[in-house]
């Protein structure tokens, strides 16, 4: 059974910093092109970052370059979002999705609609 779970989450006070890690299991996870997205309170679900099935490309939300770095250890099935800078803003439910682009190796997107896999989601707060 193919899963993804979200770790990594809590609460940091603005400024601070937080490494959210997505775990698959039940799939090989270098096949599969990894996106994060969020989801704030009231608000739609948004893109933040993807990394292609061997990270050769990587793409950020405008709100997060700068701050936020993906990566991904193959040899784990696991791809991290590294968060810094964090302000109230960057608060949500954070979710990690996949799907699967074997031989791609340049293929991500920010489009929602595109993955067929997701995890539950971690949630960030950061708050004074």
């Amino acid at each position: 059974q193919l899963q993804l779970v979200e770790s990594g989450g809590g609460l940091v006070q603005p400024g601070g910093s937080l490494r959210l890690s997505c775990v698959a299991s039940g799939f090989t996870l270098e096949n599969y092109a990894i996106a994060w997205f969020r989801q704030a309170p009231g608000k739609e679900r948004e893109g933040v970052s993807c990394i292609s099935n061997r990270g050769g490309r990587t793409d950020y939300a405008d709100a997060v370059k700068g701050r936020f770095t993906i990566s991904r250890d193959n040899t784990k099935n696991t791809v991290y979002l590294r968060m810094n800078s964090l302000t109230p803003e960057d608060t949500a439910v954070y979710f990690c999705a996949a799907r699967f682009r074997q031989y791609e190796s340049t293929w991500c997107t920010l489009a929602e609609g595109t993955y067929n896999y997701w995890g539950q989601g971690t949630q960030v707060i950061a708050s004074a």
